[in-house]
């Protein structure tokens, strides 16, 4: 495994009483696409603003491919890009005009900004709309704009914040073959939302913050796993006169706990038996005894599982 290409060690940012970021610590591997979960005031904006050097800790450090970022903003700052979860259009402003501001800003000059543009413009589907004025945009075109002007300078770190909220259906999907021709030009990404499961799709990994701190990291398989340490919880429909004689059995057999009966006389309960043959044994044997009519398994959304990592931390 390479060097990692951000270290960020006791990452202390608070406002007044409020402690946004409460000594976090991580690292993130060159190539890698992090997901950065958590509700609103979780600390997530705070920390990406810290990590793109426009805002300053009160303690801890932050090093970007060797170099202190905190001390040194002005060696890192071109190789970043940062997508903030607002847009503000200015009327009577194109999209080429838009973008070839950011270049400028950027400091590129004569034909190589003329090709930057034009370069982001392509990768970003955009290039058709470069005529059309910005506050005349979708939503969806409105994103794939102010991706286009992260990318200006070609960054090797891209920190995006809630880049999908408020998308459609359609916007989302485009959004993630994006993600995906990044990573295949070899990208690092941080891409924050609350919507824990749109984010497991595309990503590597996962950082969980709740109040400042981080409470999990892990792959989707990881957060799965916890699911199952926690048991899955099935649905099972037996015949009107054997719900009692099942509820019964349920209650009796060690590897199942919380079995509840519910109004329409199914049986709600909490299967803890180690892999799944050993479930389908027991439920063979359930069905061997009673007249069972159906057996639905439900798995918990990573919503639910982040919930309730949440809770334990309490």
């Amino acid at each position: 495994m390479s060097d990692p290409i951000l270290k960020v060690k006791g990452l202390v940012r608070h406002f007044g009483q409020v402690k946004a970021v409460d000594g976090i610590s991580f690292e993130l591997e060159r190539g890698q696409v992090v997901g950065f979960i958590g509700a609103n005031g979780a600390g997530k904006t705070t920390t990406m603003r810290l990590l793109t050097t426009l805002d300053l800790p009160d303690s801890g450090e932050v090093e970007y491919d060797g170099i202190d970022a905190t001390e040194y903003p002005e060696k890192v700052k071109s190789r970043i890009g940062w997508m903030p979860d607002g847009f503000d259009p200015v009327d009577g402003t194109t999209v080429q005009d838009y973008v070839d501001f950011f270049a400028r800003a950027y400091g590129l000059t004569g034909q190589q900004r003329v090709e930057e543009v034009a370069r982001v413009l392509e990768f970003c589907g955009i290039t058709e709309l470069k005529n059309r004025y910005i506050n005349k945009l979708s939503k969806g075109q409105t994103q794939r704009l102010s991706l286009a002007r992260m990318l200006i300078g070609n960054p090797d770190f891209l920190v995006m914040d809630e880049p999908a909220a408020g998308l459609d259906p359609q916007a989302r999907l485009e959004f993630k073959q994006l993600v995906r021709s990044l990573r295949e030009k070899g990208k690092t990404m941080l891409i924050s939302s609350h919507i824990l499961s749109e984010l497991a799709e595309m990503c590597d990994s996962l950082i969980l913050m709740s109040q400042g701190r981080i409470i999990h990291r892990g792959t989707r398989e990881e957060l799965e796993a916890l699911q199952q340490q926690e048991g899955i919880t099935y649905t099972i429909r037996p015949l009107t006169d054997c719900v009692q004689g099942v509820h019964a059995w349920l209650q009796a057999q060690k590897g199942w706990k919380n079995a509840v009966i519910m109004p329409d006389n199914s049986i709600s309960a909490v299967c803890l038996l180690p892999d799944n043959a050993a479930v389908a044994r027991s439920i063979q044997e359930l069905c061997r005894e009673h007249l069972v009519l159906e057996v639905t398994r439900y798995r918990r959304n990573l919503e639910e599982t982040f919930v309730n990592i949440l809770h334990n931390q309490r």
